[in-house]
């Protein structure tokens, strides 16, 4: 069976990928780091952690689904030291109960961002 994929107008892909997948309804997200319109990364980890959202929302919007179509959230943090002001932007992006989640850090994120995202949704 052929992926279905969707792409979303604002959300920039840096790579050959796509911004999301469908494969028999669940549909996965794939990492958006908080590049804004124009290029440019938001400043801060309050504002990429936000941009991170706007692009992910904008891909599932191209899907045809919302944020309470998210089952699993995956955070990606450069530091830790972070983690405090990305869950405070995390927590007002979604209803509980909340999607299933985990935040790890790594050593390095694409153009430099501090904080990527991805999300694994389930068509009802």
């Amino acid at each position: 069976m052929a992926r279905k994929m969707f792409e979303a107008a604002g959300a920039t892909a840096i790579g050959p990928y796509s911004h999301a997948v469908d494969m028999d309804g669940v549909i996965y997200l794939s990492g958006q780091t908080p590049v804004m319109p124009g290029g440019a990364l938001a400043e801060g980890i309050s504002n990429q952690t936000q941009q991170c959202f706007k692009n992910l929302f904008a891909v599932l919007e191209a899907a045809g689904l919302i944020p309470d179509d998210v089952q699993k959230v995956n955070v990606y943090l450069t530091d830790m030291k972070n983690f405090p002001e990305m869950n405070a932007v995390y927590e007002k992006q979604f209803s509980k109960p909340y999607p299933a989640r985990t935040t790890v850090a790594v050593a390095a994120l694409p153009l430099g961002a501090s904080v990527e995202i991805e999300m694994i949704a389930k068509r009802k």
